[in-house]
């Protein structure tokens, strides 16, 4: 057993302790011995456990990270309060300063765990060496009217006149509501409300330091085109990497890619 600078009891034989943090409000694993070099920000719905195989890969080498578990998410309880990519960044800023303690590091976000990760680049804090995002929705999607169901848009209108109830709205939500929608309830469901109308151009517009995009050519939630237009908006030097045999799970499908990406940052 290791003890790392910030008090956590960190397993010196590559894996993971679950560890709190700020209170218990957020849970993440730690990975390697020493203050972390790499900080990984999961994807709506998923956790920390889709980062073990890339972050095992750099204890390997002598990289510790560490893999949080976003409030409402795997380990950690819920947020006290609805809030988007912003206020989750702002919950998980301190502690990244923390157990960094002033060394180094890189920022790596897949999809919901990469708008967290502009908003943190956004302020060029001096020891962030990179940021890495991966299926990360940072720019609005453009889609015609089209696509949203005939029948919810007339449920909408006709709630709005007041001539049917907003429980109708409400099974309509479900009924046509995408996946993630329909999946979270109370406080995670007005978060993601909340995340999915925020976008991100000032925050990519600000970022200083270096980012990679590392894509899935066969993400269909999150085309390579958004990282194309993202990285549009960027004054730092950005590289766009995609990997042609993945979809939206890259960290999952293809550790590699995503630990080679953070090694040329570090």
């Amino acid at each position: 057993m290791c003890r790392g600078r910030w008090g956590a009891t960190v397993v010196c034989n590559l894996k993971a302790v679950l560890t709190a943090f700020a209170g218990g409000s957020v849970f993440g694993e730690i990975w390697g011995d020493g203050p972390p070099q790499v900080i990984w920000l999961h994807g709506w719905g998923r956790s920390s456990s889709d980062f073990r195989a890339a972050a095992m890969s750099l204890a390997e080498r002598g990289i510790s990270s560490v893999a949080f578990d976003l409030p409402g998410f795997g380990a950690s309880p819920l947020p006290t309060e609805p809030m988007g990519a912003r206020g989750y960044a702002h919950l998980v800023a301190p502690v990244i300063n923390d157990i960094t303690g002033g060394r180094p590091y890189v920022v790596v976000g897949h999809s919901f765990g990469g708008r967290i990760a502009s908003v943190l680049a956004s302020s060029s804090p001096g020891n962030l060496r990179g940021v890495i995002f991966s299926g990360a929705p940072l720019v609005r999607r453009i889609a015609s009217p089209a696509r949203t169901p005939i029948a919810y848009r007339v449920i909408r209108h006709l709630v709005r006149w007041r001539i049917l109830s907003t429980s109708h709205l409400e099974s309509a939500r479900r009924k046509y509501g995408s996946a993630d929608y329909v999946a979270a309830t109370g406080v995670m469901r007005d978060v993601l409300v909340t995340t999915v109308n925020e976008t991100y151009e000032n925050e990519l517009h600000n970022i200083r330091v270096p980012a990679i995009f590392l894509w899935g050519g066969r993400d269909r939630d999150v085309p390579v085109a958004i990282a194309e237009q993202s990285a549009g908006l960027m004054n730092t030097p950005t590289d766009i990497k995609v990997e042609e045999n993945c979809g939206h799970l890259l960290p999952q499908e293809n550790p590699t890619a995503l630990v080679d990406a953070v090694v040329s940052l570090l």
